[in-house]
């Protein structure tokens, strides 16, 4: 093989792994975020429970289930360290909520995960909408229903903030979840999604 074959053939491999690494990352945003809900397809996500999970026009949104428990599109992927950003629309009856660094992955709760919550008519509003159930209460509880909203919620070792439309509803430390995915959930009402993005920290 002559030197030209070979700088032919290099450059070659090179095309072909600049193309695998753009296919790879083709979730990634600017400034390191990564989409993990394109709009699209939930590529991205397992089901755990039924619900009905549809997509369309950018949203995947659900207002049914089936069975007493609650239903959960949970990443595949697991996080650490990380900033969140979610976009999120309910009704005023919606029960639903962000868990992130879930330790089981099959079975999902506030017992075992960090959930920060959706829940404009939890019976305790201490722990509703803004707050990390069991963790860290909100005072007073801001409410979601009928708008969409952005969640920012920031994981860095034992530092958890929540960030609900600009306003900071939890600053605290807690060191009982280290690592693991994220999970949208479905409890009730209508519960619609629209953006949600990672950075790794």
């Amino acid at each position: 093989m002559n030197y030209r074959s070979i700088v032919v053939m290099s450059l070659l491999l090179v095309v072909c792994a600049a193309f695998w690494h753009a296919h790879e990352v083709s979730g990634q945003a600017t400034g390191g975020w990564i989409a993990l809900f394109d709009g699209k397809t939930l590529d991205h996500w397992n089901r755990l429970g039924e619900a009905n999970w549809t997509v369309a026009d950018g949203v995947v949104q659900a207002d049914q289930k089936v069975g007493e428990g609650s239903a959960f599109l949970v990443s595949k992927n697991s996080y650490t360290d990380f900033q969140l950003r979610v976009e999120f629309w309910v009704d005023a009856a919606a029960n639903s909520g962000v868990f992130i660094r879930c330790t089981d992955p099959h079975k999902i709760t506030s017992t075992n995960a960090y959930e920060v919550n959706i829940f404009d008519t939890r019976p305790d509003p201490s722990y509703g909408t803004g707050a990390i159930v069991n963790v860290a209460k909100v005072d007073p509880m801001p409410k979601a229903g009928g708008q969409w909203n952005t969640f920012e919620i920031t994981a860095k070792g034992p530092q958890l903030t929540v960030v609900l439309n600009g306003t900071k509803t939890v600053d605290i430390q807690d060191s009982q979840f280290g690592s693991g995915p994220v999970a949208l959930q479905y409890g009730a009402g209508v519960v619609k999604f629209r953006k949600v993005e990672i950075k790794l920290l």
